[in-house]
């Protein structure tokens, strides 16, 4: 038996599963979950604490699992609104720790916002998980790197795989600037053979 190594914490995992069955119901959740073998978390999900023990194996599961029942085009938008889904219920958890719900954040220039956000975006993965993030700001754009990622782990894919990600990213911009929407597009993927997951941001919002 495989013993994991990397691993969200339990409230990450559950904040996971409940922002999917937003999108397609608990019964959907359910049989998703007796389909990838998770089957620990069908009648209940994972319980409200910082202890990690959501393996990294799971997260890529369910986003496989998500791919082989709507189709790629179909789980990838799922994903994609989940990850949505999951900046609103994590940052009730981790904003006000962090500052992102002060006044103080909320009234700071646009640029600003996203330098300070993405920097502290990134410290709640790098503190709370196993999962590594690093935050490159360029000119006109914004790299999210992820070099250890849960969203794709021990995945083969010929393009970028996790939906989740650019999904969670574009719902905190959102949020950030006030309602803006911004170019979020994963550019290099590890499933794919890159060496680190990149998520290329646009910094000056569309229109």
């Amino acid at each position: 038996m495989t013993v994991e190594m990397y691993h969200y914490p339990n409230l990450m995992g559950r904040i996971l599963l409940l922002a999917t069955e937003e999108i397609i119901g608990r019964n959907s959740v359910r049989a998703l979950l007796n389909r990838i073998a998770l089957n620990e978390w069908v009648q209940e999900y994972p319980p409200h604490n910082q202890q990690r023990l959501f393996p990294f194996s799971a997260v890529s599961k369910i986003q496989t699992g998500l791919e082989e029942v709507y189709g790629p085009r179909g789980g990838k938008g799922i994903a994609m609104r989940a990850g949505r889904s999951c900046f609103s219920h994590g940052l009730r958890e981790f904003g006000p720790a962090l500052g992102l719900t002060e006044l103080s954040f909320r009234m700071m220039p646009l640029p600003m916002k996203l330098k300070v956000g993405a920097n502290a975006f990134a410290d709640i993965f790098n503190k709370y998980t196993d999962q590594q993030v690093r935050v490159e700001m360029l000119d006109r754009q914004l790299l999210w790197h992820i070099d250890r990622c849960p969203l794709c782990w021990e995945r083969k894919a010929n393009e970028p795989s996790c939906h989740l990600a650019v999904g969670l990213l574009q719902e905190a911009l959102y949020w950030v600037s006030g309602g803006k929407l911004f170019h979020v597009e994963e550019t290099q993927c590890i499933a794919c053979g890159d060496n680190t997951c990149t998520i290329l941001i646009d910094s000056v919002p569309m229109g």
